[in-house]
């Protein structure tokens, strides 16, 4: 008798894509997501993976006459997508610092981060290397503390990421896509 389904092992760390809100999102897990919409790019090699927390708050109802709590109540749900990205460019710094203004010069380009008030959210998706499985994230702020270090040999500078999810007007948080046959 098996003791579990070895086709359901989810492996490798998958293709990150970023888009603007209100991107098209894929209905599928073949259509490519360049095809879904234009607005989807690609994010590039991170330096290990991603990794998704979701987590609730949550308080004991209690009452005097009873030793137990008598439920629990969710007072919160935090949701997050971290990666740190292991291509330094000014696109990436923009993503990382949620806007900005990137300026083309003669041979090189600059970047100046926004104002103040003047953030950008964004939408992320990902996919697994074998194509079973697609996550879309409607509406992500980055709210971590943006890295980059520096050091000698192969060490490669990476832009630490942390995406917070906000619900966005109208729709769920995220949406996980799975192989019916696989992952079903």
């Amino acid at each position: 008798m098996a003791r579990g389904n070895p086709g359901a092992i989810a492996l490798g760390p998958g293709y990150l894509f970023i888009g603007v809100l209100g991107t098209p999102e894929p209905a599928n897990l073949t259509t490519p997501w360049a095809t879904v919409s234009p607005n989807w790019i690609p994010l590039g090699y991170t330096d290990s993976g991603s990794k998704v927390t979701y987590a609730v708050g949550s308080e004991k109802v209690e009452v005097a006459e009873e030793l137990d709590p008598i439920a629990v109540a969710l007072n919160s749900r935090d949701v997050n997508v971290e990666f740190a990205l292991a291509e330094i460019t000014a696109s990436n710094l923009k993503r990382a610092l949620n806007g900005g203004t990137i300026t083309a010069g003669a041979g090189f380009v600059t970047f100046e981060p926004p104002d103040l008030g003047e953030e950008v959210r964004t939408m992320l998706g990902w996919e697994s290397e074998d194509h079973t499985e697609r996550w879309v994230y409607r509406k992500c702020l980055q709210t971590g503390n943006m890295e980059i270090s520096r050091a000698k040999g192969s060490a490669k500078a990476t832009i630490s990421c942390n995406f917070s999810l906000e619900k966005p007007p109208g729709a769920k948080l995220f949406k996980a896509m799975l192989d019916s046959v696989t992952r079903g």
